[in-house]
C-alpha cells in the first residue's frame, strides 16, 4: 500500500486547491471523491453564470480565462480540469470512503470504488473537504421521492408550456422559478416563510418580485407542503388546502454536509450550529492528523463558506503541517 502525505477527500475546487498547496510543498497527495471532478458544479444549472469574476475561483495561481465579465459553469468545470492536469494530481473518483482507520500519521483510508471493488490508502494526514451540496435538505413529505421531484434544477426547456412548482424561497429557488418562467413554464412558488429570503441576490430581488407582483410567477407564502402525487402538489396554509397541478416538482430547499460521516471520524460538533472543533489557524479538528476545508467547517452556516474563500483554507492547512 503506498503512502501520501496526505489525503484528501472530495474532489471540489477546495479538495484540489489543498492537493495542489501540498504537491507545491513538497508533499504527496491523493485525491479521492465518490463522484465527478467538481461533481457539485457539474449538478448546477447547465446554464449557471458564477456570481464572482474570475480571480475569485482561481487555484494554484493558475489563470481563469473567461469569454465575459464572470465565469460560467462550463469555463469553470474546464478551468479546474485543467488545473488537476497542470499539477499531476493523483486522482481516485468514483470511490466512495468508507471508513478511515489508526491514527496521526498513520491513517488507512478505506474505500469502495463504483464497480462495489474495496480498496485501501495510507496517509500520514487527513484534510475532509466534502462539501454539501449532493446532500439535500428533505422536505419528509408522502411522494417526495417520486420521480418527477428533483432536488437540483437544470434546464428549462422540457417545461415549455408546462405546469411547475418550485418549493422553497432563497436564490435557487429564486432562480430557477425565473428560468422555467422565461422559458414558457407555468411556475407556481411555494415558500414556508412570509417573505423571500433575506441572503437573495440583489439583482435577483427585485426580478422574482416584480414577476410575483405581476402574476406571471404564482407565488403561496406561509405554505406547506403536505404530499406529492404523481400529478399534484398538495399544499396547506390558512386559506386551508390546496391541489397544485403539476409535471415536474423542484424542492429547491437547500443542502447540508454529511454529519453522519464527519462524525464517524470521531470529530466533535456543536450540537446546534453542528460547526465541527477545529484550530481556527490550522483548522486541524479534535482527531490530531484530521483537517478540514471548505463548507464542512461552517455547520448547518452553509451560506457563510464559498469558493472563494472555501479554496483558501488549503493554503492554511498545508502552512499548518509545513510550519
Amino acid at each position: 500500500m503506498e503512502t501520501y502525505d496526505i489525503v484528501c477527500i472530495g474532489a471540489g475546487p477546495t479538495g484540489l486547491a489543498t492537493a495542489i498547496e501540498a504537491k507545491r510543498a513538497g508533499m504527496r497527495p491523493l485525491v479521492i471523491d465518490k463522484a465527478s471532478l467538481c461533481n457539485s458544479i457539474y449538478h448546477y444549472p447547465v446554464n449557471m453564470v458564477f456570481f464572482t469574476t474570475p480571480e475569485l475561483l482561481e487555484i494554484g495561481d493558475l489563470p481563469l480565462v473567461c469569454a465575459a465579465e464572470k465565469p460560467t459553469r462550463v469555463e469553470a468545470l474546464k478551468y479546474y480540469r485543467r488545473a488537476a492536469e497542470h499539477y499531476g494530481l493523483e486522482l481516485r473518483l468514483y470511490e466512495r470512503v468508507l471508513r478511515v482507520e489508526g491514527h496521526d500519521g498513520n491513517f488507512t483510508v478505506v474505500t469502495q470504488t463504483d464497480k462495489g471493488l474495496e480498496e485501501r490508502y495510507h496517509g500520514k494526514k487527513i484534510a475532509l473537504a466534502t462539501g454539501y451540496y449532493d446532500l439535500p435538505n428533505k422536505l419528509g413529505v408522502p411522494g417526495e421521492e417520486l420521480p418527477h421531484v428533483s432536488h437540483y434544477y437544470t434546464e428549462p426547456h422540457e417545461y415549455w408550456n408546462q405546469d411547475v412548482v418550485v418549493i422553497g424561497g432563497k436564490n435557487s429557488a429564486a432562480e430557477a422559478a425565473l428560468d422555467l418562467f422565461r422559458n414558457g413554464a407555468r411556475v407556481t412558488l411555494v415558500h414556508r416563510n412570509k417573505d423571500l429570503g433575506a441572503t437573495i441576490k440583489y439583482w435577483v430581488r427585485p426580478d422574482i418580485e416584480n414577476r410575483i407582483k405581476a402574476g406571471q410567477v404564482k407565488a403561496l407564502f406561509e405554505t406547506r407542503v403536505k404530499e406529492i402525487t404523481k400529478d399534484e402538489v398538495v399544499t396547506e396554509n390558512g386559506a386551508g388546502e390546496r391541489r397544485l397541478p403539476t409535471r415536474q416538482v423542484f424542492a429547491l430547499t437547500g443542502y447540508h454536509p454529511d454529519y453522519t460521516f464527519i462524525e464517524s471520524l470521531g470529530v466533535r460538533l456543536d450540537p446546534e450550529s453542528r460547526k465541527p472543533a477545529l484550530n481556527p489557524k490550522t483548522l486541524e479538528s479534535n482527531v490530531p492528523g484530521i483537517h478540514l476545508a471548505g463548507v464542512v467547517t461552517g455547520g448547518r452556516h452553509t451560506g457563510e463558506i464559498f469558493i472563494e474563500n472555501g479554496r483558501l483554507h488549503g493554503k492554511q492547512i498545508i502552512e499548518g503541517l509545513a510550519g
